[in-house]
């Protein structure tokens, strides 16, 4: 693997070019991220990191660390201060998931400086609070911060999140199923700007993964590191193994010997995900219907297949972390990249609205009449 300070493989001279999306020739963007509070289980691999596995080499892709939207449910000072090893810990998922640390940019959102600041207050015009409030995803945002009202940064999360996709000038947002409507959100502020000021801003589309949400391992909603229902990228063969016995079954099935349901069973929802033998899955899933196998064995195969998945996902952590300072400057230079693309954004969009020239015109005169 050649060293992080290389430079980047060149792509058309155009391609960074604000408006070059949709050229001949020209690779389209990617943007998607997570916030950084903490390490990435399996529920982020099924609703966005696979995806980004297998779109990398078909996009130039820039991957956020959110640590402003991370601010909306949780700003304490605690919480802030571990923006640094949580995003660490973020990229160092990502990369040892699949994603090549030659060819992505990672960046910290709060080290763009003000281009991303302006952008989401110039964007913030162009849509409407009830909109806005109608958002489910923003209601259970703020429940499950424990908040009995909404801030208005938390209302203000998809127009930043507008910001960032559009920053980068992203054409592909790879998503889960809750932030769809945020993209949905980007898309109407992109067309309403293009509408009022000219082509100037690609309209994204939304790629949602096969299984959008991955149940917990305790059946009580989706995998969360909050909800203590998930199973961690990073966990070590005992911690899977101490997890998958302890996973939820069929409530009704109170013998080995009773038909049992499948379906919704988070232990099967997990072998359809990720056991790679469907054969296996097929005959056990058969069984259980029928009565003649118990959970034991069932978890058992579970944590085989979670293994063969999990293991080359370890050791190429492992990998990255021999090596001192890696993932940290893989940060820092994308951050310096990805805030001089969002200068270039914010130039195109304050060109398009006229507020470069109303400025250019107040101090050209200005300087004529000094002195």
């Amino acid at each position: 693997m050649s060293e992080i300070n290389q430079p980047p493989v060149e792509q058309p001279a155009e391609a960074n070019e604000p408006g070059a999306a949709g050229r001949p020739g020209v690779r389209r963007r990617m943007l998607t991220g997570d916030r950084p509070t903490g390490k990435l289980h399996l529920g982020h691999y099924v609703g966005s990191i696979s995806n980004r596995v297998k779109l990398q080499h078909d996009y130039e892709c820039f991957f956020i660390i959110a640590d402003l939207h991370m601010l909306t449910t949780k700003s304490s000072r605690e919480a802030i201060e571990q923006i640094g090893p949580n995003a660490r810990d973020a990229v160092l998922d990502m990369i040892s998931a699949g994603i090549d640390p030659e060819q992505a940019t990672f960046y910290l959102q709060s080290g763009l400086g003000g281009a991303i600041h302006e952008l989401y207050t110039l964007f913030q015009s162009l849509i409407t609070v009830p909109h806005l409030q109608r958002l489910p995803s923003l209601k259970d945002m703020a429940r499950g911060a424990g908040k009995a009202e909404m801030p208005f940064a938390l209302l203000g999360y998809p127009i930043l999140q507008a910001a960032d996709i559009l920053c980068v000038r992203s054409q592909m947002v790879p998503v889960g199923k809750d932030n769809l409507a945020h993209v949905e959100i980007t898309r109407e502020i992109a067309r309403r700007f293009n509408h009022e000021y000219g082509e100037t801003l690609p309209v994204p589309e939304a790629l949602v993964g096969e299984v959008p949400t991955l149940v917990g391992t305790d059946g009580n909603g989706k995998a969360s590191k909050s909800l203590g229902n998930a199973i961690l990228l990073s966990d070590d063969a005992a911690t899977v193994r101490r997890k998958v016995k302890g996973m939820f079954t069929d409530p009704n099935r109170v013998r080995a010997d009773v038909p049992g349901e499948t379906e919704t069973n988070p232990v099967f929802v997990y072998h359809r995900t990720f056991n790679d033998r469907p054969e296996e899955v097929a005959d056990l899933t058969a069984r259980y219907q029928a009565g003649t196998v118990g959970d034991v064995e069932v978890k058992q195969s579970l944590i085989e297949a979670l293994e063969r998945f999990l293991a080359p996902i370890r050791e190429r952590r492992a990998e990255f972390e021999s090596r001192p300072g890696y993932v940290e400057q893989l940060i820092v230079e994308g951050t310096e990249r990805t805030r001089h693309e969002a200068e270039l954004t914010l130039r195109e969009v304050r060109k398009a609205m006229g507020l470069a020239s109303s400025w250019n015109r107040l101090r050209r005169k200005a300087e004529r009449h000094r002195g």
